[in-house]
């Protein structure tokens, strides 16, 4: 898959329909969905969570999950991802959070521009997720905008990964 037009085809083929939770992207995943023509039958909602507050109580992710792997992590991504999924009524849920920047106060260790990615759906009355971690050069803008594009372009292998599991 090369554009993003191809993601939004590939959920309507599949006539999947698609929610995100985002942290580091700050929305920037939905956007970029919703700026493709002919979207809204394919996009269903969007969840900003930058702090460590709002994924617990937006999406459910565990406190000690944060406290073991840090909010930069693909453990939180796939909380952020399920948490979604149980309260929408979406197919497919992207999430992404991951470090931009390599300055996390915390003292977990971090690094620049990883990102951490995942994907849950439910197939057949089964829940699944898959997770990934990828580096990204760039700036802090720049990182964000390719992992946008990257969840976008991975759907589909994502989606095969979860069917297989199925």
């Amino acid at each position: 898959m090369q554009n993003i037009e191809q993601a939004v085809h590939f959920l309507e083929k599949y006539n999947l329909v698609l929610s995100t939770a985002e942290s580091a992207t700050a929305g920037l995943l939905a956007a970029t969905v919703a700026a493709v023509p002919g979207c809204d039958g394919v996009l269903e909602s969007g969840f900003v969570v930058y702090s460590k507050r709002a994924m617990q109580t937006s999406l459910g992710v565990k406190p000690e999950t944060i406290e073991t792997f840090g909010m930069n992590s693909e453990e939180v991504a796939r909380e952020m991802a399920l948490g979604v999924l149980m309260t929408s009524s979406a197919d497919i849920i992207l999430a992404i959070t991951g470090a931009p920047t390599a300055d996390d106060k915390r003292g977990q260790q971090v690094y620049d521009g990883a990102m951490c990615f995942a994907c849950a759906t439910r197939l057949a009355e089964h829940q699944g997720v898959t997770s990934e971690t990828v580096t990204f050069p760039g700036d802090n803008n720049e990182r964000r905008v390719a992992a946008a594009r990257h969840a976008l372009l991975r759907l589909p292998y994502y989606y095969e990964r979860l069917r297989q599991t199925s």
